[in-house]
């Protein structure tokens, strides 16, 4: 069964993200949000590995988030969500795990 998983601590504080990618499944989505879209950062470790995720799975973030932290350009397999679009994602998905 398809999950959306959510995350919103920096992928630069702790394990969550690296946890996260172990576990997504290929019609999973990631939906970044808080200091989590610092995994955006171009040519980070965690932006690389976001990269090399299976192209079934769906990476997400949050626009407000995102413009925040001055972020820049992103990936271009990132989707950015305003918040009616975060509420969308979550009636798409059966499931959800928020990576507290």
């Amino acid at each position: 069964m398809a999950t959306l998983h959510l995350l919103s601590h920096s992928p630069f504080a702790d394990s969550r993200l690296t946890s996260c990618l172990q576990l997504l499944a290929g019609d999973d989505a990631l939906l970044l949000t808080g200091d989590a879209t610092y995994a955006l950062r171009a040519g980070s470790g965690p932006c690389e590995a976001l990269q090399r995720l299976p192209a079934g799975v769906a990476v997400f973030a949050l626009e407000e988030d995102v413009q925040a932290r001055a972020l820049g350009a992103l990936p271009a397999r990132v989707g950015l969500l305003d918040y009616p679009g975060f509420v969308e994602l979550t009636c798409r998905y059966p499931r959800t795990n928020s990576w507290l």
